[in-house]
């Protein structure tokens, strides 16, 4: 599938992955900061921001896309990087692809199997009745009585376009509420990637434990590991300056 993304900078390529519900421009500051480091390819992954929808989504063809993405381009090789869904899709792509991948970036997700845990956001996002609303405020204040934090509302409804018939959704959100266990699945036991890895995690988050390095140590022998301070899930929107470091001092 052709992937619409937006190309950013000069010097070696680097592919950032936004996470589930998101789109290339989550990840627009961070690209402003390095654009003179890096050639950036800020992605919009299938079913999310601008590319085309599908019934088919997991992490095999979201992979199949980025292949078909650098093989568009002429990138031989790539830093590549993803946040959560994106890193997910980044670790299988380094797993299955490792000679197109220079160095390999994970933001605050780790190999293992997650479960379901987005079903509150999914509620307010299938009780907002597209036909009837007539502006932002009106799609804002229907998700909130089912999210209260008015940041990650903001967030989602990034996804809300709007066209000369009114309101849709960017995401494909009927294929996302069917298929989303699989937003939560493992890698393959079997999979190894031998390159230089670096996992960020967010100091408030949980979604990097423990209890994971065992895992990442299984799938990724040559990573790093590091925790942004004062930061959560969000790390790079949180903490933009300590995960533009970071990227810094790995991909130097």
């Amino acid at each position: 599938m052709q992937l619409n993304f937006k190309k950013i900078g000069s010097g070696p390529p680097l592919v950032i992955l936004h996470g589930l519900f998101g789109s290339a421009d989550n990840w627009y500051s961070i690209s402003k900061e390095l654009d003179k480091e890096f050639t950036m390819y800020l992605v919009d992954q299938r079913n999310h921001g601008d590319s085309l929808h599908s019934d088919e989504w997991n992490y095999a063809v979201m992979a199949a896309d980025i292949l078909e993405l650098l093989n568009e381009e002429n990138l031989d090789k790539v830093f590549l990087m993803g946040h959560s869904m994106g890193g997910k899709v980044a670790m299988t792509f380094a797993v299955n692809y490792p000679e197109r991948v220079e160095r390999l970036i994970v933001a605050d997700i780790s190999p293992r199997y997650y479960p379901v845990q987005h079903e509150v956001i999914l509620d307010g996002l299938q009780a907002i009745n597209l036909p009837e609303i007539k502006s932002r405020k009106e799609a804002d204040e229907a998700l909130a009585e089912y999210i209260p934090d008015f940041g990650t509302r903001q967030f989602l409804l990034k996804s809300l376009g709007r066209n000369a018939d009114g309101f849709y959704w960017k995401i494909n959100l009927p294929v996302i509420v069917k298929h989303i266990e699989e937003v939560g699945k493992a890698l393959a036991t079997e999979s190894i990637y031998k390159g230089k890895v670096l996992f960020l995690a967010g100091e408030k988050s949980n979604y990097i434990q423990e209890k994971d390095m065992e895992s990442i140590l299984a799938h990724f022998p040559s990573y790093e590991f590091h925790r942004i301070p004062n930061a959560g899930h969000w790390l790079h929107a949180e903490q933009p300056q300590a995960v533009v470091a970071e990227l810094r001092k790995f991909l130097r």
